[in-house]
């Protein structure tokens, strides 16, 4: 007869129950090891996720232009922030048109911040040569098209060279200030932007900021 006597309520031993132990141990940290390097392995390019792209930082960043080939009257487009932005070398003869139709505008002054503050002046640029506009439109975002050489008089008679968004009608002078009567409430943005040197413009900020 046995020696060995069993409780009801506890299970029954035997030799292979600490190895059976040790076993049941070894596959549940295992387990749990293999689990981890699982998750580890989803989160690496989940969190990778929420670092910006090359292609996100580009389009934030600024954009150092040449301006040494801009002829006199000519519009030249540069992207920034996805958006076009207009640089115009602007003519005497177009600086001097800016004084004739301010009574037909509607912000003649520059009051709305629509500008940096360098450029909240009589030609809203930095230079009184260099026009930098951002090229939509502040009605319904469209883009304006240029017009020179006497080409805007059929849109505003008496101004030779201004911008004229075709999609509604709005109409905006050499400084991009718009004209009244037309559905544009604003004047075109001028982006902040600095000069380099003579010859390079850095559009996206200003001499303050750098």
């Amino acid at each position: 007869m046995s020696n060995v006597s069993v409780d009801a309520n506890e299970p029954a031993h035997n030799d292979n129950q600490p190895k059976n132990n040790n076993r049941r141990r070894f596959l549940t940290v295992a387990t749990s090891v293999v689990g981890g390097v699982g998750v580890v392995g989803a989160a690496v390019p989940f969190i990778a996720s929420w670092n910006p792209s090359a292609k996100a930082k580009a389009a934030g960043a600024d954009v150092e232009v040449d301006i040494s080939g801009i002829e006199p009257g000519q519009l030249i487009r540069v992207m920034w922030r996805s958006k076009p932005v207009w640089i115009v070398r602007r003519t005497p003869e177009i600086l001097e048109e800016l004084k004739q139709h301010e009574d037909n505008l509607k912000d003649p002054n520059s009051e709305a911040e629509q500008q940096p503050a360098f450029a909240k002046n009589y030609y809203r640029s930095e230079k009184e040569e260099y026009l930098v506009l951002v090229g939509i439109c502040t009605h319904l975002g469209c883009s304006p098209t240029h017009l020179k050489n006497g080409a805007f008089e059929e849109i505003v008679e008496g101004v030779p060279d201004g911008f004229f968004c075709p999609c509604h009608g709005s109409k905006f002078d050499m400084a991009g200030r718009v004209f009244q009567n037309v559905p544009a409430p604003l004047n075109l943005v001028v982006p902040p932007y600095q000069y380099v040197d003579d010859t390079t413009m850095i559009i996206g900020s200003t001499a303050e900021e750098a």
